[in-house]
């Protein structure tokens, strides 16, 4: 009888989403996983939330000063320290970063600019010193910002060593994960990677960096664009070799096109993935277990076990973003939603 019951009902051997309580109605994309008990969220209105009993508990605050800011990405190391990372126009005031070294009881500003054109779209950090931050184009190039003291201060990286970028072509701040960094250490040898993918303008592209202070190299994604579409998520394995990009477009988010696209040569080729399972708009994609990669998005979550070739749907849950830590994940989304699951073993 048990035996009956799992051929006829396999899905349910896959965990579902449990909702978390966070404690406010600010509107999530940003997620940052520590561990399984140590998770960071962002989002609008100021506000940040952290667990550091798994979910159990959540506080949630706001950074004074910040009331006006949109949290679209947050860099978390450990229960104490964090960097949150305001999306918005630098004139208005709204390209800022701020950091906390106390967990979350008191938070220094630790960059903002006033430069026309700045939009800042994600962050991500090899280590906890040495980091990467970027905005929309400025001047037809990337606007791209590296630290290498934990954010204390920041440089622009030199534009001449970046490609130029298309008309109307630029990024989408929806779920910090429009940028990926990725570092090892293989024979003495020190390999820092970056990526950063694209919309608004013919295709999806991905921009890549091979080492920290090379030249930049772009490829043409099989992902539509337009005005409101393109690449909006991406992960990368640790070596930063086998990758994998969702995307869609964001005014008709349930629209059945190509959304994936892999890379098994660290970026330097792409080709299409099967489209997901709902279709539609998905924005970030986290890893649970070695083969299982999760893409959330407004049009509902899957998985696939087979890097893209094939897709499971879980729901129609609507996520922005997702993080991943030994083996469970956390999903947020609109109106202080926040959601883990873990894999089924």
């Amino acid at each position: 009888m048990k035996l009956l019951w799992l051929l006829l009902f396999p899905t349910c051997l896959f965990a579902q989403w449990q909702p978390q309580t966070s404690g406010t109605d600010a509107n999530f994309r940003a997620v940052s996983a520590v561990s399984r008990k140590v998770v960071w969220v962002g989002g609008s209105k100021g506000t940040f939330v952290r667990t550091t009993d798994g979910g159990k508990t959540w506080r949630a605050g706001t950074v004074p000063g910040a009331e006006t800011c949109d949290f679209r990405d947050v860099q978390a190391f450990s229960a104490k320290e964090a960097i949150l990372m305001a999306a918005g126009p630098a004139e208005k005031g709204q390209a800022r970063m701020y950091r906390t070294n106390d967990g979350g009881k008191s938070w220094k500003l630790i960059y903002q600019t006033s430069q026309a054109g700045v939009f800042l779209d994600g962050i991500d950090f090899w280590n906890r010193w040495e980091g990467m931050a970027f905005s929309d184009p400025v001047y037809g190039k990337w606007f791209i910002l590296t630290t290498t003291n934990g954010g204390k201060v920041w440089k622009r990286l030199d534009p001449e060593l970046l490609p130029p970028l298309q008309p109307g072509e630029a990024a989408f701040a929806a779920s910090g994960t429009s940028l990926i960094t990725r570092g090892y250490q293989w024979r003495m040898n020190n390999y820092q990677r970056a990526w950063i993918v694209s919309g608004g303008a013919g295709k999806g592209r991905i921009f890549s960096m091979p080492s920290l202070g090379a030249a930049w190299q772009v490829t043409d994604s099989p992902i539509p664009a337009g005005p409101t579409a393109g690449i909006f998520g991406l992960w990368f394995d640790d070596r930063g070799e086998n990758g994998l990009a969702v995307g869609g477009d964001y005014k008709n988010e349930k629209a059945d096109w190509p959304n994936v696209a892999v890379t098994s040569d660290g970026g330097r080729t792409w080709t299409a993935g099967t489209p997901t399972n709902p279709p539609g708009l998905k924005e970030a994609v986290g890893r649970l277990t070695s083969k299982r990669l999760i893409a959330v998005g407004p049009s509902g979550t899957c998985y696939t076990d087979d890097f893209g070739k094939t897709w499971t749907k879980i729901d129609d849950s609507a996520f922005h973003s997702i993080a991943c830590a030994s083996g469970q994940c956390w999903a947020v989304g609109a109106k202080g939603t926040i959601a883990t699951i873990q894999d089924v073993k």
